[in-house]
């Protein structure tokens, strides 16, 4: 009789071994199954950032374009403008002065600035301004970042405009520019600083809803993880419709993904 408990009980040991055996073999595959489901969740996540940055390079060459012609608009409308018509004879003797400075900006615009700084300007409110020249100068900026890619150097040309052409109509524009020109070198402190300056001393700007995007990409990039995404919202909230909508709207699924 003490024989047979003795098997007995061995073969519930048995027993009790597979069991914890199966249980460990079934805790191993639910834990395969989590870190596939989560590596895959990873790379949709990836997936979606990649998408965002190609979406991103895409909208930024298409605004490449939209900023020519925009140019062309603008500097239409200065040529069919009676007061800076009426006057291109008076500042033709010093038009080549002004005027040549923007040509050697990619060799170094710094040689170019103390001719070129309208301090008169400021002093001297009804000083003309040569419409060609600051053209040009933002221009130079403009061509430094998006076909050079020269961020620093277009930085410091948008800087150089902001400060010749304080009444420029493309002051609003300059001052996005110049966000992108740190935000693409990952200076997000100035480049938030750039963007705030536009959507406050220039509202209704038509940079207003991609600066408030790119707002909230600096926000997001610095750590301030809740005031990004609540600006993001008021990008989808306040310009319905367009792209800088549709690209928030984005990054806000790709920020909810990351947080699964």
């Amino acid at each position: 009789m003490a024989q047979r408990l003795s098997l007995g009980e061995r073969v519930t040991r048995l027993e009790n071994s597979a069991n914890v055996e199966n249980q460990s073999a079934g805790q191993a595959n639910l834990d395969q199954q989590n870190r596939m489901v989560q590596l895959q969740t990873e790379v949709q996540s990836l997936r979606n950032v990649v998408e965002t940055l190609q979406n991103e390079i895409e909208q930024l060459k298409q605004r490449n374009r939209e900023q020519y012609l925009d140019l062309d608009g603008r500097l239409g409308r200065l040529e069919g403008n009676p007061a800076a018509s009426a006057a291109p004879n008076a500042p033709s003797a010093t038009a080549p002065a002004v005027t040549a400075p923007p040509a050697p900006a990619a060799a170094g615009f710094s040689d170019v600035e103390p001719a070129a700084s309208p301090t008169a300007t400021s002093a001297d409110p009804g000083a003309p301004v040569d419409p060609v020249a600051e053209e040009a100068a933002y221009q130079a900026a403009l061509d430094a970042l998006v076909e050079r890619f020269e961020a620093a150097d277009s930085a410091r040309l948008f800087q150089a405009f902001l400060r010749d052409y304080p009444a420029s109509a493309l002051v609003p524009n300059a001052y996005y520019w110049l966000g992108e020109s740190y935000y693409v070198t990952q200076n997000y402190d100035l480049a938030q600083q750039a963007f705030q300056t536009l959507l406050t001393q220039h509202p209704g700007s038509r940079k207003e809803s991609d600066a408030l995007l790119k707002l909230g990409y600096c926000q997001i990039a610095q750590g301030q993880r809740a005031a990004g995404e609540a600006t993001l919202r008021d990008v989808s909230a306040r310009h319905a419709g367009t792209d800088a909508a549709g690209k928030a709207e984005s990054r806000l699924r790709t920020l909810a993904t990351e947080n699964r």
